[in-house]
C-alpha cells in the first residue's frame, strides 16, 4: 500500500498540507486573533523599522522577548551563546553536525518525533533508546552515562507531552556534569505547558555540565512558517556550534525577529493564557467527540502540549489513517515516533490541535465515524 511507503512523520505531514482538514501537522494553523491580525496589518512598519536596525540588535529583542515570556530569564541572550536559525530542524542539524566531531553515541528520548533521531542517525551517530519512564522516575544508569556523549531529551516531549520538572532537570544535570555527557533539551512545545515555564538556563548554567538548548517559534503561532528556532548553549559546550554554523547561516531574517517579537509581546499581554484556554478547549473537543466509542482512549491526559494521541484498541493506525484519507481527513499514525520499536505505535493517531474548531470538529465526526465502522 502506497502508505506503507511514507519513509517519515514530515511525509505523512506533506501529503496534508493542501486539505482543509489537516490535523497532522504540529505548527500553528487556527486563526489569527483580533491583537496578531492588527500586527500582521503591521508588516510594512515592521520590515521598515527592521531594516533600519542593526541585525543584531533586532535579534537580541526578539530572544529577550521570547524566552522571558516563557520565564526563562537567566539565558545567555547577548553572551555570543545564542545562534537564530530558520526553524529549530536547522537548528538539529547544526548541533548534530558539531556534536559528530567530538561524540559517537547519544541516549534519545523515546519516543519522540523522528526527525531527530534522522538527524542523528544522518551525521553517524549511533543512538540508544532512553524510557520516558526511566527519564522521568530517577537516576539514569551509569552503564548508560558512560556509554554516551549525550542525553537529548524533548520536553515537554513530543507525542506524549511529558515534562521534565526542575527537581528532575537539576538532577539530570548534574549527573551530566558527573560523567562529562552533553544535556541536550529540544523545548519547541514548551509554550503550552506552565509547568515548564521555570528557568532552566539558571539550572544549567549553575550545574557544571556541558549543555544545549533548542527553542523554537513555530509551533505557537499561526505565522504561516515565519519563525525562528534558536540554538544556545553553555559557555564551553566542548562542540564546535559556532563553526558549523557559519558553514549553514549567515543568520536569520530581521524580519521575521522583528515578528517573532510583537507576536511574544502580544502573548505576554494577554495572549499566552489564551492560547492555553484554546488548546485545552480543542483537547476536550476532541475527547467529547470520541466519547463512549469502545477501546478508544487517551494516553496523555496530562498532557497540555497542542497535540493529543489516540488509542484505537485493536485497529491499526495506519489503516484508519488510510481511510480518513478518503475522506481528505489527515492525522497522524505514531509508528514513527517509536523510532527504537515502531510496533509500539501501531495503535495510535496524533491529533494536532492547534487548529481553528470548526474543521477540528469535522476531522473528529469523521475519526469516530471510521472508529465505529469496519
Amino acid at each position: 500500500m502506497q502508505e506503507l511507503q511514507v519513509n517519515n512523520l514530515t511525509e505523512f505531514e506533506c501529503l496534508a498540507l493542501n486539505s482543509p482538514l489537516n490535523l497532522a501537522d504540529g505548527h500553528a494553523r487556527q486563526a489569527l486573533t483580533a491583537s496578531q491580525a492588527r500586527i500582521i496589518d503591521d508588516l510594512p512598519n515592521l520590515f521598515a523599522k527592521a531594516a533600519a536596525r542593526p541585525p543584531e540588535e533586532v535579534g537580541l529583542d526578539a530572544c529577550r522577548a521570547y524566552l522571558g515570556l516563557l520565564g526563562q530569564h537567566s539565558h545567555p541572550v547577548g553572551d555570543g551563546r545564542v545562534f537564530a536559525c530558520y526553524s529549530s530542524s536547522v537548528a538539529m542539524e547544526i548541533f548534530a553536525r558539531a556534536l559528530a566531531q567530538t561524540g559517537e553515541s547519544v541516549a534519545l528520548i523515546h519516543p519522540t518525533f523522528d526527525n531527530i533521531p534522522d538527524i542523528l542517525r544522518g551525521v553517524g551517530l549511533n543512538l540508544v533508546p532512553l524510557e520516558e519512564d526511566v527519564l522521568h522516575d530517577g537516576d539514569l544508569p551509569r552503564a548508560l552515562l558512560n556509554s554516551v556523549s549525550c542525553v537529548f531529551v524533548t520536553t515537554p516531549n513530543n507525542p506524549t507531552g511529558r515534562v521534565v520538572s526542575e527537581e528532575r532537570l537539576r538532577a539530570l544535570a548534574a549527573q551530566c556534569a558527573d560523567h562529562d555527557v552533553i544535556l541536550a533539551l529540544d523545548t519547541s512545545f514548551r509554550g503550552f505547558d506552565p509547568r515548564a515555564h521555570f528557568d532552566h538556563y539558571r539550572v544549567l548554567e549553575s550545574s557544571g555540565c556541558r549543555w544545549v538548548v533548542i527553542e523554537d517559534t513555530g509551533k505557537l503561532w499561526p505565522t504561516l512558517e515565519l519563525k525562528i528556532g534558536w540554538l544556545v548553549t553553555a559557555r564551553e559546550p566542548g562542540l564546535p556550534v559556532a563553526k558549523i554554523y557559519s558553514d549553514i547561516l549567515l543568520g536569520s531574517s530581521p524580519l521575521v525577529l522583528a515578528l517573532v517579537q510583537r507576536f511574544a509581546e502580544d502573548a505576554a499581554d494577554g495572549g499566552l493564557p489564551d492560547l492555553h484556554r484554546f488548546i485545552a478547549g480543542n483537547r476536550a473537543l476532541v475527547r467529547q467527540a470520541l466519547a463512549g466509542l469502545p477501546d478508544v482512549d487517551f494516553p496523555d491526559l496530562d498532557s497540555r502540549a497542542s497535540v493529543e494521541r489516540v488509542r484505537l484498541g485493536a485497529r491499526s493506525s495506519l489503516e484508519v489513517w488510510s481511510t480518513l484519507r478518503e475522506h481528505n481527513v489527515y492525522m497522524l499514525p505514531c509508528q514513527k515516533f517509536h523510532w527504537a520499536d515502531p510496533h509500539e505505535g501501531d495503535h495510535m493517531l496524533r491529533v494536532a490541535l492547534a487548529r481553528s474548531a470548526a474543521p477540528l470538529g469535522e476531522a473528529m465526526r469523521a475519526l469516530r465515524f471510521v472508529l465505529s465502522t469496519r
